[in-house]
């Protein structure tokens, strides 16, 4: 008889966040193959260009977002989505003084943010 797999249910705003750097924050959910990213992003944040050899998925949840691909500027507002290819320098800023709620999905799994989905393990062996 095959077993269910566990239900995971969890509130973002719940969930242990990262500081990166000054104005920005962010918190991880996992499933088998993927990773979500959540990122609180505050007016006047330092930014970041950066690479790297995922396919990456960017969700403007809440707020106006300035997204550089490439070279090129994207302004990304709530409800906007934005796929980035593996190896595609990238950053995001706020466009104006409200703070932005992005959320970046990640496939395959990256292994440098599993420290984010630690709670993950540690919820499966309290239940």
């Amino acid at each position: 008889m095959a077993t269910t797999p566990p239900i995971e249910h969890f509130v973002w705003d719940e969930l242990p966040k990262e500081a990166v750097r000054p104005g920005v924050t962010r918190a991880g959910f996992r499933g088998d193959n993927a990773l979500l990213v959540m990122n609180w992003l505050q007016p006047g944040m330092q930014t970041r260009p950066h690479s790297h050899p995922f396919e990456q998925i960017s969700c403007v949840i809440k707020g106006k977002l300035r997204f550089v691909l490439g070279g090129e500027v994207i302004e990304a507002q709530e409800g906007s989505v934005i796929r980035v290819p593996p190896g595609v320098e990238h950053y995001g800023e706020p466009m104006d003084d409200q703070p932005v709620l992005n959320l970046d999905i990640f496939a395959p799994f990256r292994e440098d943010y599993r420290h984010l989905v630690e709670y993950q393990s540690a919820a499966q062996t309290r239940k």
